[in-house]
């Protein structure tokens, strides 16, 4: 149960992330929004063991350190960047070593998953890792060339509809792909 609140707490505060920078870049110091992250981190190092989250966590942590050092937004809204590489890295070593994040994720409601299926998951894992690499470039570039506000208008607005877009068009396609494999 304590892992499960947790990461609620974990999503909400990541999802929350980029608007809270937002609104209190210029009310304080970033220093103090650097608790911010370190909570993102601890969250996070608390809420898994494996190694790729704890580096996750290590990751948002410099960061955390760097804002408080140099008192300093750019760290804090390297975050969402760093987001998107550890998400990257996650999916790319799901194609190296499968089974893919997607492939795993299908099989929490199809256990048995045919064998066209399991091909049709590591398509999308990689298209989540396109994503990922696009999306990452993007939140990396609003950080370091453009305003707070474009930053907090893209990293907590447009990537989550992007995000959602993506989701709801590979739904769509899965739907089209199962009913040309029922026909069969």
């Amino acid at each position: 149960m304590a892992n499960r609140v947790r990461a609620a707490l974990f999503i909400a505060l990541s999802l929350a992330y980029p608007l809270v920078v937002y609104l209190a870049l210029g009310r304080f110091e970033p220093r103090w929004l650097a608790l911010l992250l370190m909570a993102l981190a601890l969250l996070r190092a608390l809420a898994t063991r494996q190694p790729m989250w704890l580096a996750a966590a290590g990751g948002a942590a410099i960061l955390a350190t760097l804002t408080t050092v140099f008192n300093d937004a750019l760290p804090l809204k390297l975050y969402p960047a760093l987001v998107n590489a550890v998400m990257l890295v996650v999916f790319a070593v799901s194609l190296r070593f499968p089974p893919t994040v997607v492939e795993r994720i299908a099989r929490m409601s199809e256990p048995d998953l045919p064998a066209r299926a399991v091909v049709y998951t590591r398509r999308v894992t990689q298209v989540w890792c396109v994503f990922f690499i696009f999306n990452g470039a993007f939140a990396l570039a609003t950080a370091l060339w453009t305003t707070d506000r474009v930053w907090a208008l893209y990293n907590g607005g447009i990537a989550y509809l992007l995000m959602g877009a993506l989701f709801a068009g590979e739904w769509l396609v899965r739907q089209r792909v199962r009913a040309a494999h029922r026909h069969e």
